[in-house]
């Protein structure tokens, strides 16, 4: 049994609360990955790769190459924040059936 009770539920957090912990983490991560990635990467050479006839500016190939990262991280952090919720909420047991 848990030191607090059986009844015990943990307080849902506030809006702001939990999507800075997810949209602040993953902006980091994303950044930190746009840096790595471009260090390595001309935008303009990816893009005669992937869509040579698109007229991209190397500043938006950075600017779409960030928000794809950015993408890719935040849907990691929601997952995470998914899995990490208190089962206490979800777990209950069903009422019982009446007849």
């Amino acid at each position: 049994m848990s030191p607090r009770g059986a009844g015990f539920d943990h307080p849902p957090r506030p809006l702001a609360q939990r999507l800075g912990a997810i949209l602040w983490p993953s902006f980091f991560a994303a950044g930190v990955a746009t840096t790595v990635f471009f260090a390595f990467v001309d935008p303009l050479a990816l893009r005669d790769l992937t869509f040579p006839d698109l007229e991209i500016s190397r500043g938006a190939g950075y600017t779409i190459g960030f928000f794809m990262f950015w993408l890719c991280t935040v849907s990691s952090s929601t997952f995470t924040w998914i899995l990490l919720r208190p089962a206490s909420r979800y777990n209950r047991p069903l009422p019982p059936e009446r007849e």
